[in-house]
């Protein structure tokens, strides 16, 4: 019997990865907010190295240094006032050392995390899929995040992801090594197309690359068969939210609006409902 088989059995599976789930929120919020500084850094040291000058100093800086602190005061977050969403409640949502407002936002990533592992548990038990399905749901809640405070995917997040679909589903997972393939390269090359497409007709950029990526790595994970549920679920959210931001004048026309938040949307969707979708689809075709 596997170690999850065994946590099933006793009850254990469902309460361990929903706190796992809040563990890893808590980390997914220092992804979130370090690495578009990180790669900025990167951006910045390398435009100096090809303009010949030194490279900009900055404080050092990784996912795991320095400890988390409050950026008003410095105050260092101690273990205590770290724990995944009760902190927040504890400290009602202010530092503890000067008093500064610490966004909801931190609070809801821990919870949305616990919530989809505890979903990934509930749909999957004890097996190998529920460990790819936890791997794709926090890799899409730190992306979507990205996305709606940069406009960036970034690729050390989604290459590595398409990878890890195709492993995934080599030994076992949640398609045919063949249909996580096609899903792949499929992925990538319809809103290549569709990005073609609309450049060549406007002479603007209607997606960056890193949407292509991430539906590659949806594509990699779920198998092509998921895709035109994910594009389908992406592009009627993506374009309901955009009128009516256009139409209530709280979004300008020539404003980009993020479309990654819309496709790990539809890639949850996928991963839980995907497969009773489909059948209903084809049924009523």
């Amino acid at each position: 019997m596997s170690v999850l088989e065994s946590l099933a059995h006793g009850g254990l599976l469902l309460p361990l990865c929903g706190l796992l789930g809040l563990a890893v929120g808590s980390f997914l919020n220092v992804v979130i907010h370090r690495l578009p500084i990180m790669m900025e850094r990167e951006w910045a040291a390398q435009c100096a190295d090809l303009r010949g000058e030194p490279p900009p100093v900055f404080e050092a800086l990784s996912l795991m240094r320095p400890r988390s602190r409050c950026p008003a005061c410095g105050h260092g977050i101690t273990a205590l006032e770290n724990i995944p969403v009760l902190s927040w409640l504890m400290l009602r949502g202010h530092c503890r050392s000067c008093g500064t407002r610490i966004s909801a936002r931190y609070p809801l990533v821990e919870l949305l995390s616990g919530l989809l592992s505890l979903a990934c548990a509930w749909t999957y038990g004890p097996s190998l899929p529920l460990v790819g399905a936890l791997l794709l749901v926090w890799s899409l809640i730190a992306l979507t995040f990205i996305d709606l405070d940069t406009q960036l995917l970034p690729d050390d997040i989604t290459l590595p992801l398409v990878w890890a679909g195709l492993l995934l589903n080599l030994i076992g997972g949640f398609t045919d090594l063949a249909s996580a393939v096609i899903g792949a390269m499929a992925g990538y090359l319809v809103l290549w197309c569709v990005y073609w497409v609309f450049k060549l007709a406007t002479g603007k950029e209607g997606m960056g690359y890193g949407d292509f990526k991430l539906l590659a790595a949806i594509g990699a994970f779920l198998g092509w068969q998921m895709l035109p549920v994910v594009i389908l679920l992406s592009s009627l959210v993506g374009a309901l939210v955009g009128i009516g931001l256009i139409v209530l004048r709280s979004h300008g026309r020539n404003v980009p609006i993020p479309f990654g938040p819309y496709l790990a949307a539809a890639g949850v969707i996928a991963l839980f409902f995907g497969h009773t979708i489909n059948r209903t689809y084809l049924g009523l075709m």
